[in-house]
């Protein structure tokens, strides 16, 4: 028995199924694939974050998204929804339509145990090719721990973490602050299975 091949989708396609779609997709290499829905300790902590973010950039010129705006890696045609997304300055767009930002300044990802390996390595990987992207924010979801990769003048990215409720981690490319223990407000953790 064979397989049928998996139509090949240019972005184009692709951008036209997801404006229409009622569920998110991200993009990558002609194919799209289907996002599942997060836990409530991954909402709670986006939320938080986003909550965390938003009163400190109301009166300057950063805008912060929640996982619905989709992002372009435009250098290898990855379309992704980060959990929170800030741009600094004049937003970029892929289109018209407004809702694929090719500008991200801070990219947050809450790390689930499906996906926490993607988000380190292949995503990561790839978000690094966005030249105007200063910091990534990783947020563990199964334990108190966050890790912030800075871009350096040198172009390496230097990481920095934090694991202690009073613990402040400094967001300096959009010149936030965000308490470790405010990130996790509202959390608790899963109980491992036996």
């Amino acid at each position: 028995m064979s397989t049928l091949p998996k139509p090949f989708l240019t972005p184009e396609d692709y951008l036209k199924i997801e404006r229409a779609a009622e569920y998110k997709s991200e993009y990558y290499a002609g194919e799209m694939f289907a996002m599942s829905g997060a836990r409530r300790a991954h909402n709670l902590m986006a939320a938080n974050i986003l909550a965390g973010i938003h009163p400190q950039l109301r009166r300057r010129s950063c805008e912060v998204y929640p996982s619905d705006m989709r992002v372009l890696v435009s250098a290898t045609g990855l379309y992704t929804y980060p959990d929170v997304v800030v741009v600094c300055g004049e937003p970029q767009f892929a289109d018209g339509v407004m809702d694929t930002l090719v500008n991200p300044t801070l990219l947050v990802e809450v790390l689930s145990p499906s996906t926490e390996a993607y988000d380190r390595g292949r995503k990561f990987e790839q978000y690094r090719k966005i030249e105007s992207l200063r910091q990534y924010l990783l947020v563990a979801s199964d334990r108190v721990s966050v890790e912030l990769y800075t871009r350096q003048a040198s172009g390496q990215w230097l990481l920095s973490s934090a694991a202690e409720p009073d613990e402040v981690v400094e967001l300096e490319s959009v010149e936030c602050r965000l308490r470790v223990g405010d990130i996790y407000e509202k959390v608790e953790f899963e109980a491992e299975a036996n």
